[in-house]
């Protein structure tokens, strides 16, 4: 673990030299002792070991690395400033996937679909004010759940036999169809399929996609009065099983950082942390840990 520490800490220096943007982000007249550096790295450290909150990682940190970290503040002082952080936390997910998708095919496969991310869920959504900047509320009819939250609409790679490679990632609120956020992505895939569930079919989408190489690849859309047998089609099933990796790979990352669940958060850049500070994690994993 200590070899791991080390190796998080050295990346996220990396970063900080190799992106001066970050760094004039955070211009301060006095340097912190305690370094952004060190508050990205014992974030990633805490999500890697099982803990998904900031309170459950600093005091996993307080508790069992407090001699490597001896300037760590209090609790208070780490959260205010972590929330400050979501720009480092995109910039380490671009190096990141820009490392990985080196060794991906131009050819290869694409799948697209969107993550609800839930402030409140029920009837408590209706009341939720956090984050409202970029947050809503809407009907996620797969779950049968009205929610105040926002969404993450993400496009990957297919890899045989590996979890799909995030190319793309987009946060929208809640309410953003995943049709108008795959027009908002303008994504350029060249020559491959791009496969996506029913709420991407769109005619004129495709014929756009089409231009440059790439099929967009849907399920067979019911017609009205057609009967339920009939779009329950051979293509619709191929479809279905091609894009299914990109369910494993929601699935997986949630499991891995919690990011389904924010319920905690208290305001827009808290939000912003939570999305892609979970989303770094699970890129340095399909990276690193694969």
């Amino acid at each position: 673990m200590q070899r791991q520490l080390i190796e998080l800490y050295l990346l996220v220096c990396h970063l900080y030299d190799t992106q001066p943007v970050v760094q004039f982000q955070r211009l301060r007249h006095v340097t912190p002792e305690f370094t952004d550096h060190e508050l990205i790295t014992i974030y990633l450290f805490g999500h890697l070991h099982g803990f998904f909150t900031m309170r459950q990682i600093y005091d996993y940190i307080f508790r069992q690395w407090r001699e490597w970290f001896p300037d760590l503040p209090s609790y208070q002082a780490c959260n205010h400033r972590l929330n400050d952080l979501a720009p480092a936390f995109e910039l380490l997910i671009d190096a990141l996937l820009q490392q990985a998708n080196t060794q991906l095919r131009v050819a290869d496969d694409r799948v697209i679909d969107s993550l609800p991310v839930h402030l409140a869920r029920s009837s408590r959504a209706s009341r939720a004010a956090v984050a409202r900047e970029i947050a809503d509320k809407t009907f996620c009819a797969s779950k049968n759940l009205w929610y105040h939250g926002v969404k993450i609409h993400l496009q990957a790679a297919r890899r045989a036999k590996l979890l799909p490679m995030p190319e793309r990632i987009y946060v929208t609120e809640a309410s953003c169809h995943d049709l108008a956020a795959l027009r908002q992505m303008n994504l350029t895939l060249g020559d491959c399929a791009l496969f996506a569930d029913k709420a991407y079919a769109c005619a004129s989408t495709e014929a756009e996609f089409d231009k440059d190489g790439t099929a967009l690849a849907t399920p067979t859309k019911k017609q009205k009065h057609q009967p339920p047998e009939r779009t329950d089609s051979l293509w619709s099933r191929f479809v279905s099983s091609m894009r299914q990796p990109i369910e494993s790979l929601f699935n997986w990352i949630i499991e891995k950082t919690g990011i389904q669940n924010a319920s905690k958060v208290r305001s827009t850049n808290g939000l912003l942390v939570h999305c892609y500070g979970k989303l770094a994690v699970a890129c340095l994993l399909l990276v690193f840990y694969p």
